[in-house]
């Protein structure tokens, strides 16, 4: 029974592999790190804080965020908090500091036994202009299985 999990997750990272946009159209703008607020999938789904921060790749310029992100499907477990890495792909390089608020929607996958992680792609932000990809990997710990749809919403923390 337990190799099943694993097979289960692997499975499920890869149909979240597979879901991400292909087209990631525009430029390479910059990374978005978010720390994770820890807690419980409550099997239905979660919601958990975020504290991020936009690195651009192009002015070195530093946004803040705050939000939170939903999963809705298979999430069970309980998971510390974790640091999610995203690439973040523009229409363009010209963006204002506010650029990246908004929703964004996409798929995530993973497995946590002890050590583990999730795979997300999101796309959103103004206009669903944003792609945050490549896959972004979720570092965590505790015990968890996640099969599902994510929503996440980023708000500007103005300095």
């Amino acid at each position: 029974m337990p190799k099943i999990i694993p097979t289960i997750a692997a499975a499920a990272m890869g149909a979240a592999m597979m879901a991400a946009p292909a087209h990631a159209a525009g430029v390479k703008v910059g990374t978005l790190t978010c720390e994770v607020e820890g807690g419980w999938g409550l099997v239905l789904g979660s919601q958990k804080d975020l504290s991020c921060e936009f690195k651009s790749a192009t002015t070195n310029q530093v946004s803040h965020y705050t939000g939170d992100i939903t999963k809705l499907g298979v999430d069970v477990g309980y998971t510390n908090a974790g640091v999610l890495v995203w690439a973040v792909i523009a229409p363009s390089a010209d963006m204002q500091p506010d650029a990246l608020e908004g929703k964004y929607a996409g798929a995530t996958a993973g497995v946590t036994a002890v050590v583990g992680g999730n795979l997300n792609v999101m796309v959103g932000g103004l206009d669903k202009s944003f792609t945050l990809q490549p896959l972004s990997v979720e570092g965590n710990t505790g015990i968890s299985l996640t099969a599902a749809v994510g929503a996440m919403e980023l708000n500007y923390e103005k300095p």
